[in-house]
């Protein structure tokens, strides 16, 4: 009997719970895979309920993407945007988050793995489903689906497994390089295309695929292509495909919201959201906030993990150590309310960067556990031995969001379970930068959005080094932060608190020693 590995299912991680430590026995278990005997002889099943099928997938997709952990983990918390310090023993968890901020993680990180597994599960399912006799809209939803994931394989691990579907398990998957594999979503999508709907910004379709969300990634593919295609430098005819494709979006009505910034994080129409998933924002609202901070549905309060630093919040304009209202800061800085303005309505909890005294409801200071004031300081001194106060707090998410008011409304429904992933002020910084690689000026784009933003006042120019600083600001938390540092040649420069800088090996994460085990045809990435 032959023993062939499947990937299959992982159990969701759960929103409240931080995962533990991998195992590093390299041991083919079916926590890994499914075991199944070769019997020579495969044929691929239709599924039965191809549309039922491509539901399940986008929910699960949503769960997968709604996690503190994994692709979340690997996207931001080992950027210069979010660092998770152990607080006495608190967030310890054998260093797993201190791996990530340090750069010193290697193929047995648990996150790493579950992240592997999960997008490559995905993949394999999405296929399924287009090969199911489904409509011709499901079919390019699934599409879609497939391209996503895999885009997310190509961004982390370089090198994508990829099986046929009349392919049995005595055939080990073949390997798609990066350059592979970005051919191959871009046929995905471009083939997806006629079949996706066409929709503006509207709350009620923009949860599923469309041709905008599709065009959204199309553009992100074509503005990485030098990284993903490994050339010398960034290709005219790509940065002319992005300024298209972002053109293109917005002639369907998409443009900057001019509304308040932080409103587009709520559950209601925005003129910017371009594509979200049914997530639970429940984590990235509470693993930043202290265990004294809660909400009227949340009364436990925070988890008292997630922080930023000096040098992050020190890229936005306002007081250098204090984020109150009148602080000069600007909009997307977010503010602490003090509740002395009658303006902040007895909000409580604050929006964007939480530092100094913390406020509860009722006007009042809010204390530590130990009876003092809670007061979060700007600088983090380590990653180990911090009180619970070390270090200032993100949300952008926030937990006072007002649920409709009509019980039959379809916000109902995704009331705090819209996690924005595609938006239309990343698409217009995208253009921005697709002109600045041709050559072009930037700074009237960048100031066509900072126009929009409250106290942001215009920039005189936008070096290169000013437009990454501008993603920052605009789109923090937002999965995207690593990304960008890798375009622009800075995921491995130092920043405050990080142990391994300049080695480029750490642009790609290791492929996990399970699923080389598993198939021969993978070959670990360089410096693993």
């Amino acid at each position: 009997m032959k023993i062939i590995p499947f990937i299959k299912p992982l159990a969701l991680t759960t929103l409240f719970a931080v995962a533990m430590v991998s195992c590093t026995d390299l041991e083919i278990e079916e926590t890994d895979s499914i075991i199944s005997e070769d019997t020579g002889e495969f044929t691929f099943t239709p599924l039965a309920d191809p549309e039922s099928s491509l539901n399940d997938l986008f929910n699960k997709v949503g769960g997968d993407f709604q996690t503190q952990e994994n692709m979340y983990a690997l996207s931001e918390v080992t950027t210069d945007e979010l660092v998770v310090p152990t607080r006495g023993t608190d967030w310890g968890d054998n260093g797993l988050w201190r791996q990530l901020h340090n750069h010193t993680w290697n193929s047995a990180h648990n996150f790493i793995k579950n992240s592997w597994n999960t997008l490559n599960q995905n993949i394999y399912r999405a296929t399924e489903i287009m090969e199911s006799n489904g409509s011709a809209e499901i079919t390019a939803q699934a599409k879609f689906l497939r391209a996503y994931n895999m885009f997310f394989v190509m961004d982390l691990f370089g090198s994508v497994p990829f099986r046929e579907l009349d392919e049995g398990p005595d055939v080990d998957p073949r390997v798609l390089t990066r350059a592979e594999a970005f051919d191959f979503i871009e046929t995905d999508l471009m083939e997806a295309m006629p079949d996706l709907p066409t929709t503006g910004p509207d709350v009620t379709m923009t949860v599923r695929a469309s041709q905008e969300a599709a065009n959204f990634l199309l553009a992100k593919m074509y503005l990485n292509a030098k990284v993903y295609k490994g050339q010398d430098a960034f290709d005219n005819a790509d940065m002319q495909r992005v300024i298209d494709l972002v053109d293109a979006i917005h002639a369907k009505g998409f443009e900057i919201e001019s509304n308040g910034y932080f409103q587009i994080f709520e559950p209601t129409d925005d003129t910017e959201t371009i594509f979200y998933l049914r997530s639970e924002v429940a984590a990235k609202i509470w693993n930043s906030l202290h265990y004294n901070q809660n909400a009227p549905d949340n009364t436990g309060g925070g988890w008292n993990g997630f922080s930023t630093l000096a040098e992050f919040y020190d890229s936005f304009e306002g007081a250098p150590n204090s984020n109150f209202e009148g602080d000069g800061q600007e909009e997307r800085r977010g503010i602490v309310f003090d509740n002395t303005n009658a303006n902040d309505q007895n909000l409580g909890i604050g929006y964007g960067f939480l530092i100094g005294q913390q406020y509860d409801a009722d006007g009042s200071r809010l204390k530590n556990r130990q009876g003092q004031d809670l007061v979060f300081t700007k600088e983090i001194p380590n990653l180990v031995g911090n009180t619970e106060a070390t270090g200032m707090r993100l949300i952008k998410y926030h937990p006072f969001d007002p649920i409709p008011d009509d019980d039959s409304s379809p916000l109902i429904e995704s009331f705090r379970r819209h996690t924005i992933f595609f938006r239309y002020s990343d698409a217009h910084l995208m253009k921005a930068e697709a002109m600045m690689r041709m050559g072009g000026d930037p700074t009237a784009l960048v100031n066509e959005l900072r126009g929009n933003r409250e106290n942001t006042p215009a920039l005189q120019s936008v070096t290169e080094t000013e437009l990454l600083a501008e993603r920052g600001r605009e789109l923090f938390i937002e999965i995207w932060r690593r990304n960008d540092l890798i375009r622009f040649d800075q995921y491995t420069a130092p920043w405050g608190l990080k142990e391994v800088t300049g080695d480029p090996d750490k642009n790609l994460f290791p492929i996990p020693e399970t699923a080389l085990l598993s198939n021969p045809n993978l070959v670990q990435n360089p410096g693993y």
